[in-house]
């Protein structure tokens, strides 16, 4: 059986995620030690929260994190989880992993936060597996990587077009909440996972 870790940095309710990894037929740990949290054979980086205040309890582990994902560990982050990828936040200071590069930056539309459901376009595998092709954000922030060769999904809200997925190695950053997308959400968990540790 599959070990899935949630690194808990003190933010978000984290039962809903546990529960849609745990119907994919993992088993689900949560864990407040980042170091700790590696020794699954999936790292689940949650949405929900603050980026500094996340970017803080990765502290001193930032670079060891880093270098096991761009290793290859696999990785799944969602909304901020996603967001963590990368090297920093408009949200407030404190280093991301640096994944990948690029910058988390405010959406651009009047109607901030954006709550509720959102089309994806998407050439992404793992998405056409799962036939996700709406889900649900909660989001004011989004991803601007530098290149757009790490993306695969987009989202639009009002004019702003944002990356819905980005991929680095063998880590999947989704932008949506896919434990809180239905049916098809938890098919996309389940594809991710299977794809992630094949």
């Amino acid at each position: 059986m599959i070990d899935a870790t949630i690194f808990d940095y003190g933010a978000g309710n984290l039962h809903s995620l546990a529960k849609a990894l745990a119907n994919a037929g993992v088993r689900v740990s949560i864990e407040s030690d980042p170091i700790a949290a590696l020794k699954s054979d999936v790292l689940v980086l949650p949405g929900v929260g603050n980026f500094a205040l996340a970017a803080a309890r990765i502290g001193d582990a930032r670079e060891e994190m880093r270098a096991a994902i761009l290793n290859g560990h696999p990785t799944l982050g969602i909304c901020l989880g996603m967001q963590l990828l990368l090297e920093n936040s408009e949200e407030g200071p404190g280093a991301g992993l640096g994944v990948i590069q690029g910058s988390v930056r405010r959406l651009e539309s009047t109607r901030v936060p954006q709550i509720g459901w959102n089309t994806i376009e998407h050439d992404d595998e793992t998405l056409k597996k799962s036939r996700l092709a709406t889900a649900y954000y909660a989001n004011s922030f989004v991803c601007r990587p530098t290149l757009d060769s790490a993306i695969t999904a987009w989202s639009t809200h009002e004019t702003d077009r944002f990356p819905a997925v980005i991929r680095q190695t063998r880590a999947i950053g989704v932008q949506f909440h896919p434990e809180k997308s239905s049916s098809a959400g938890l098919r996309f968990v389940a594809a991710a996972l299977e794809e992630l540790t094949q």
